[in-house]
């Protein structure tokens, strides 16, 4: 019966709609879509940012509204602030008389005369005008989170100088609660916690590391790691290098697959947090079981290869000065350690 219905109706909006003018149709479809269609377009439009993550702040009994733009930025809502202050319709209308009049546009809870003289100039010009962006459908409006306390030292200041009214009163003590909320967390913690940042904020940390050191794209082979370095490695072992004349000096580049293991152990998984992951990633082993390039050629020439050499010349100097790998590693866990390993306490050695 339902399904009966439904296709009455689809026939009876055909109809109708054959019986208007192509005009007529045309004009009601630009209708429909500007309806739907026009708010994203004022904020694409404006070129403002999307707020990636969104919600409240929860400090000194207050709920503010918060949010962390694509660039990271933290910001706080305006309505929010303006509510946690305590901040009255009076002021209100003063601050948009003054806008209309092309007075000054400090934000509603800075708007009163007598505490003017205690916003800094550098603050004051960054207030001047909120930070809108786009969070979802609608466009809001916010200022940068760190200005929070900022806002809650100049009501303290005007307090300490005897210019607060009466009626001013209730937004001093609010002002005061929440920098008593902030003296233990910074706000850019609490925003990030309020907003569900945190969850991403390393992940985007690890990520600007791991794009300084590594690129997707690999160099033409060169010499990167000396032939000390695997000389030195084979003597802790306690082996022959393989390919080595009778004086122990290599003759060859090649050498066991097991060589891998220990270079990874303490030059790759060293470097940096993630690079090893990253590298293993970025040059999987192919059907043969073989990568295709080395580790080193998906390095950075202006940061990543100099940060490798540097590393290599300092393993390379510990070993030299070491008479077994477990004296080695012993130092090198100390000085170099893993990432995410924890560091070995320092026992004395008896000597």
């Amino acid at each position: 019966m339902e399904e009966n219905t439904n296709r009455n109706k689809a026939r009876g909006g055909h109809a109708r709609a054959q019986a208007l003018s192509p005009d007529r149709r045309r004009e009601i479809a630009k209708i429909a879509a500007q309806a739907r269609w026009s708010e994203e377009e004022e904020v694409d439009r404006a070129g403002l940012q999307k707020a990636t993550h969104q919600g409240e702040l929860q400090i000194g009994g207050a709920v503010i509204p918060c949010a962390v733009l694509k660039d990271g930025q933290r910001i706080l809502s305006e309505y929010g602030i303006t509510k946690a202050l305590g901040t009255r319709s009076g002021a209100s209308k003063r601050h948009k008389k003054a806008k209309q009049e092309g007075g000054a546009h400090l934000p509603v809870f800075l708007a009163s005369n007598n505490i003017k003289p205690f916003i800094s100039e550098e603050l004051c010009t960054g207030l001047l005008e909120p930070i809108k962006y786009r969070a979802g459908r609608r466009i809001a409006s916010g200022y940068p989170a760190e200005f929070l306390p900022q806002i809650c030292e100049i009501w303290l200041a005007a307090r300490d100088a005897g210019v607060i009214h009466s009626q001013q009163g209730i937004r001093v003590k609010k002002a005061e609660i929440l920098m008593r909320g902030l003296a233990h967390t910074g706000i850019s913690a609490l925003v990030d916690e309020a907003t569900g940042y945190q969850e991403v904020r390393d992940r985007f940390a690890l990520q600007a590391i791991l794009d300084k050191y590594l690129t997707d794209e690999w160099a033409k082979w060169s010499r990167t790691f000396e032939p000390e370095f695997y000389q030195e490695l084979f003597r802790l072992h306690g082996i022959k290098h393989p390919g080595s004349d009778s004086e122990g000096q290599a003759k060859s580049t090649k050498r066991p697959s097991y060589v891998g293991h220990w270079t990874n152990d303490v030059v790759y998984s060293r470097l940096a947090p993630g690079v090893l992951e990253e590298l293993r990633r970025k040059n999987p082993r192919g059907s043969s079981g073989h990568r295709p390039r080395k580790y080193f050629q998906h390095f950075t020439k202006d940061y990543g290869v100099p940060a490798l050499r540097e590393h290599l010349t300092k393993v390379t100097f510990l070993m030299q000065a070491c008479d077994s790998w477990t004296e080695f590693k012993r130092k090198l866990d100390r000085v170099i350690p893993k990432y995410g390993d924890t560091i070995p306490i320092p026992f004395t050695e008896k000597n």
